[in-house]
């Protein structure tokens, strides 16, 4: 297949994000029409591709290779077996689906078509992110002991995001904690190359947001024995926490690493802490089509249709992006039963 067409089903913020990727930046590919969601025939207008009346139109079209889901959690596991039934490969945006079992159902679905299951975890794919996976790699902080994770957000903010955003309040969904929390568990299964063995978490909402589990801390346990904290909420007072929205903290045996994905990589070692990357500055929502935002889509998206044109399986594929939903899945079970949860589910 020499270029991928790519079928956008959602509309929204990352709709947008994955429509400007596909038709102006991935190499490989084009975008060929979009469906879902009531901005959908605007965004069409806009890439001057077709606008498919429903997600049965755009899957019968010839030129849609595969599909990009940009849609609610809750609504990924049907998506992705009609997509599948109608021969299309599937990239799901993150958290893969709510469950385990949805997403087993999923790499089911795809592995039965012979089509290829893709899942969007943006972290691996950040210049800076990969500068600190090489701090490991290349054993510049020795074995690794102890990681901490922390991603805050301000309730102002978290309801705003609600007004527009409904459907996060469906209880068929993994809500606002899975949507923060599965690039944070990914990230830390993709910094270690270790899977998690043992959960013990709590979780509850504070505020008057009628909204489960808006606040989760989580102790982990991985492979070989290296401990994780991860806090995540949407409840901090104004004005939250500086450098948190995703921040990542790596102890080793010979030195540490503090990360914050939009401001700073340090690398602690010796006597003293130094500041190895500076990433550039851009506004999130006022330069949606920023390149620098864009890098880590780009990279998302160039790796898929690498894999379809390849005839290989995507390297971020169904088995990690459940993995990642299965720490989030194990999080809720240990704060519901107030017992340690041991991996896998």
């Amino acid at each position: 297949m020499q270029t991928v067409g790519i079928g956008m089903i959602g509309s929204g913020f990352m709709g947008l994000t994955y429509s400007e990727v596909a038709a102006n930046h991935a190499k490989g590919c084009r975008l060929a029409a979009v469906a879902g969601g009531r901005r959908a025939e605007q965004l069409a207008a806009d890439y001057g591709v077709p606008h498919a009346v429903d997600i049965d139109a755009l899957l019968a079209r010839d030129d849609v290779h595969a599909v990009v889901l940009a849609t609610p959690d809750q609504d990924r596991l049907e998506l992705t077996k009609k997509a599948a039934a109608a021969g299309k490969h599937v990239l799901a945006e993150k958290p893969m689906a709510p469950t385990v079992a949805e997403c087993d159902a999923m790499i089911a679905a795809c592995a039965a078509a012979k089509v290829n299951l893709g899942v969007v975890q943006t972290e691996r794919f950040r210049k800076i992110t990969k500068k600190a996976k090489a701090l490991i790699d290349d054993g510049v902080i020795g074995p690794v002991y102890m990681m901490r994770t922390v991603s805050a957000f301000p309730l102002s903010l978290t309801k705003s995001l609600f007004e527009d955003r409904k459907w996060m309040f469906d209880p068929r969904g993994g809500g606002l904690f899975m949507g923060m929390a599965s690039h944070n568990t990914d990230f830390l299964r993709w910094l270690t190359g270790r899977n998690a063995v043992k959960v013990f978490a709590q979780a509850t909402t504070y505020s008057d947001v009628p909204a489960a589990n808006l606040s989760v801390m989580a102790q982990i346990t991985f492979e070989g024995g290296i401990m994780a904290h991860m806090w995540i909420t949407s409840e901090l007072p104004n004005p939250s926490l500086p450098s948190s929205e995703v921040r990542f903290q790596v102890f080793g045996r010979d030195a540490m690493f503090d990360l914050e994905n939009f401001e700073y990589l340090d690398v602690g070692k010796g006597d003293k802490w130094e500041r190895i990357y500076t990433p550039e500055r851009f506004d999130y929502l006022k330069e949606p089509k920023s390149p620098i935002r864009l890098y880590p889509h780009i990279g998302v998206i160039q790796e898929f249709v690498d894999s379809i044109r390849e005839g290989r399986p995507p390297l971020v594929g169904g088995k990690e992006g459940r993995a990642a939903v299965e720490l989030c899945e194990a999080c809720l079970i240990s704060a519901r039963t107030g017992e340690a949860v041991t991996l896998p589910l």
